[in-house]
């Protein structure tokens, strides 16, 4: 029976271990790269981030979804050209339903890229990230955390890449530099009468590797072989996910795997802060050479005609972006859906 059928919880993963002696250090990633390509998800523990660090930005989260909806609206996605903002419950698509949770997304902070004739469509993603007048302090925490995170998922993208026999820094020409740091701080409404139970529905994370930090309420779901399992919020720890960039360059061997959020029960609401660390948008994704005793487990990446994947990275973001958020592609992208309906 494969292992994935048999658990009913995600395992806890240690990061300090690569920091301990030799033998503990190569017992750490060869459990890192088990888990990795059987389950695909793991909660992650000894990661250096303080209580008070988690402490600030859901606080911070939790100021921003209760100002005044006008000033939430101020910052609405559909505004940014290169989806930044906010949107309201509803107004993000995945697999053809609404998910219902209202969100707040960043990405680095830089500045856009100068268009003109020749410009790659997808340099429309870079640019600044959109911020609520009144409340100063979001910004700050937010990037605070963006970088703090960063540095935490760096460390686990080259263990899993030295877990693969391959040299710690064998992805880093996709990543170094700029790579793509992207945020999703969510609110889920409690489950309203006569509405889906889809706080977010099926997918798989498109970047190298998603942190997600939880409140106390749970509603994060993960797949397995048989059927789903709750990734029940454990404190001063991130839920961590494989993502399909990490299954491309891995050749199937690591794993992508579906999850989906449950709304909360009626009267309750659920906080989460993604932050999903993805390649450089002007990058390819490469193919490593895996010993041939991890060769032979590798079957290639998952294929899924309603979701291709491409190697180009910035193709690969785009396309999601504009199936995700119909509103903005619209708004902003109308050239490229007439050309794609041609």
């Amino acid at each position: 029976m494969n292992a994935i059928t048999q658990i009913s919880a995600l395992p806890v993963l240690d990061l300090s271990r690569l920091d301990a002696a030799p033998a503990e250090r190569a017992a750490f990633l060869d459990e890192l790269r088990r888990t990795a390509r059987d389950i695909g998800f793991f909660y992650l523990s000894g990661h250096g981030i303080t209580d008070a660090e988690i402490d600030a930005v859901q606080q911070a989260s939790r100021a921003f979804f209760a100002l005044p909806e006008p000033e939430k609206l101020a910052v609405q996605m559909v505004h940014s050209p290169h989806f930044r903002g906010y949107n309201r419950a509803g107004q993000e698509i995945t697999r053809g339903q609404e998910d219902w949770r209202e969100q707040f997304d960043i990405h680095a902070e830089r500045t856009s890229v100068p268009q003109g004739p020749g410009i790659p469509a997808w340099t429309r993603l870079q640019g600044p990230n959109q911020w609520p007048a009144s409340l100063p302090q979001l910004r700050e925490a937010l990037l605070h955390w963006q970088s703090r995170l960063t540095e935490v998922a760096l460390r686990v993208v080259r263990a899993l890449v030295e877990s693969l026999g391959q040299p710690a820094d064998a992805l880093e020409t996709i990543y170094s530099g700029t790579p793509m740091q992207t945020m999703k701080v969510v609110r889920y409404p409690g489950i309203e009468a006569g509405r889906s139970d889809q706080g977010v529905g099926a997918h798989k994370d498109s970047g190298l590797l998603t942190l997600l930090l939880q409140d106390a309420q749970r509603g994060l779901q993960v797949e397995t072989n048989g059927g789903w399992i709750d990734a029940a919020p454990i404190p001063g720890t991130f839920v961590v996910n494989i993502g399909e960039l990490l299954e491309l360059a891995s050749n199937g061997y690591l794993k992508a795997t579906l999850h989906r959020v449950v709304s909360p029960p009626s009267g309750a609401d659920r906080l989460s802060v993604a932050f999903f660390l993805g390649a450089r948008l002007d990058s390819t994704v490469p193919l490593l050479t895996l010993p041939p005793n991890l060769a032979a487990e590798a079957t290639g990446p998952t294929s899924d005609p309603q979701n291709p994947l491409f190697r180009e990275v910035g193709q690969n973001y785009l396309k999601g972006r504009l199936r995700s958020h119909p509103d903005v592609a619209e708004r902003h992208f109308a050239d490229l859906i007439a050309t794609a309906r041609a």
